[in-house]
């Protein structure tokens, strides 16, 4: 196969280009957050924090200097509009209820866009422009169990290394538009879980015997027979086996510390990886993670309970689970199921969603599908739950980054801002239209987004979060509509930020800190 070469200039945001500029109050933006006492997160007084930076800035360059004027002007901007205290809370949005909390209310949305922000496309192949060419690779975790993975990007020595997890029923191929895309800056990985995707065996787990064979000569289904081979023997596709996974999958494949993405259940085993594993991950972003995972008590966690439970996944399936799979496989595997299920996680109807089909559909026709699923299904839970991975993650200090899609259909925003309640510091932005999988819907904000996060991290704040990048925008709810072109049509859409204490302090100070950057090059010449 020919590799594909090109010269790219990377690829960057397009700070402040906007339309129909509203000068308003920062006060008539703010959002009314309301909920319970233990949700709250206080920004006390933040005028007072900028008070302090424009007074640093006054004795370093001058109380008259033109510079440092503008910053006290700033400053004294941002007090007007926080007198009152500014309060995250938990709560529900666009109706959703939080259960537990009998003060919660929804989360207006009043927060008017105060402009448009023109963001780059996705390479456009039409129109010449190549995006990183993608390598797909196999790799031999244990004897028996190979992992497949795409990778781009690989010739960007130097760069950040970014690792992408996928939903349950897709694999790697679902993150095509984040590879090429961001491939051209950074290195990046997409993986399949085993039991997923291409990551499914090689070779039957529990074969059946001759004399079990369908007489009408249909294909025979992998793990369904009476005896398990002995590399199969102790396997389960459990997220403790996902976890594992990604630990060797890093520390032998990429061989440094990652900023990793998942969505849905690669949400939840990007967290549980990180907070078991917090020297191999640099930072976690989150799409629409799913908060929970495994009907049946873990047997490290819950030994006693887990005993009452016969079996959990294991091969070979008891003949009772293979009737039940058959009845079960049979129905969802139908290519009729699957595009239902696809018009569900899709807001937008019109995303050509006919690669993502087609590959979900080759997997459901592999002979160790149906076997797989069942393992899936019947698998414990993971020795930590989503909320204990979460708290792993913040007493570990690793970044967290949430992104959401506001019409999902099975992890609504509700599930997002109680991530946001624990992890108060973490941005949040929520995307509409976009469903449960906004990377493949909107991979144009994503992208965006999760460059400019990066960007922030890297920097160490000296570069803007996304849609935070002057003092106007600093504030606790910003909306802004993210403008971009796909296939020579111009397309919008809606995006929420909901930020916190330090993301407003770290905004402030990036400010002034480039102010000051920039008139001491001045004085200087």
């Amino acid at each position: 196969m020919e590799i594909l070469s090109h010269n790219f200039a990377p690829c960057c945001r397009v700070a402040d280009t906007r339309w129909n500029s509203n000068s308003k109050d920062l006060n008539s933006r703010q959002a009314k957050l309301l909920g319970g006492k233990r949700s709250r997160v206080l920004l006390v007084r933040i005028h007072k924090r900028v008070q302090c930076a424009s007074l640093s800035a006054q004795s370093h360059l001058g109380p008259n200097h033109s510079g440092t004027n503008s910053i006290v002007k700033s400053s004294k901007a941002l007090q007007s509009s926080t007198n009152a205290d500014l309060k995250v809370f938990s709560g529900s949005h666009n109706g959703y209820v939080i259960g537990g909390e009998e003060d919660a209310r929804s989360i207006s949305e009043e927060g008017e866009s105060e402009a448009n922000v023109l963001i780059p496309g996705l390479p456009d192949e039409s129109n010449s422009e190549c995006g990183a060419p993608l390598s797909s690779c196999f790799w031999e975790w244990k004897p028996k169990l190979t992992v497949h993975y795409e990778k781009a990007g690989c010739e960007n020595v130097g760069s950040q290394p970014v690792l992408f997890l996928p939903g349950f029923g897709v694999g790697s191929f679902h993150y095509e538009k984040q590879l090429k895309d961001l491939g051209r800056d950074y290195r990046v990985w997409a993986l399949d879980f085993l039991g997923q995707g291409r990551s499914l065996p090689f070779e039957d787990p529990a074969p059946q015997y001759q004399g079990e064979n369908d007489p009408e000569g249909k294909e025979i289904v992998w793990g369904f027979g009476e005896e398990t081979e002995p590399w199969a023997s102790q396997l389960v596709y459990s997220i403790d086996l996902w976890r594992d996974q990604v630990q060797y999958f890093v520390e032998e494949v990429i061989g440094e510390p990652v900023y990793v993405v998942g969505n849905s259940l690669g949400g939840f085993v990007a967290l549980y990886f990180a907070a078991s594993n917090p020297h191999l991950v640099k930072g976690v972003t989150l799409l629409n993670a799913t908060p929970f995972w495994g009907f049946l008590p873990n047997p490290v966690r819950s030994p006693r309970l887990a005993r009452i439970f016969p079996w959990a996944g294991t091969f070979p399936l008891p003949s009772n689970v293979r009737k039940l799979t058959e009845l079960v496989w049979q129905k969802i595997s139908d290519p009729r199921s699957i595009a239902e299920v696809l018009k569900q996680v899709y807001a937008d109807h019109s995303t050509n969603v006919d690669k993502v089909f087609s590959r979900i559909l080759e997997t459901a026709e592999h002979p160790a599908a149906a076997a797989s699923f069942a393992s899936i299904m019947f698998a414990p839970q993971g020795q930590l739950s989503f909320n204990e991975a979460l708290s792993g993650c913040r007493k570990n200090n690793i970044p967290v980054c949430l992104m959401y899609g506001k019409e999902d259909p099975w992890v609504k925003p509700v599930w997002g801002l109680q991530v946001k309640r624990q992890v108060p510091e973490a941005p949040y932005y929520e995307i509409s239209p976009a469903g449960h999988c906004p990377h493949d819907e909107v991979p144009e904000v994503v992208n965006y987004l999760l460059r400019g996060w990066i960007k922030n991290l890297e920097s160490q704040g000296s570069v803007a979060l996304p849609l935070l990048d002057d003092l106007d925008t600093i504030q606790h709810t910003a909306v802004k509509d993210l403008e971009f072109v796909r296939e020579g049509t111009k397309r919008s859409v809606e995006v929420r930020f909901i930020g916190s204490t330090s993301l407003l302090w770290n905004g402030i100070s990036s400010f002034i800190g480039s102010h000051v950057g920039k008139l001491k090059l001045k004085s200087r010449s």
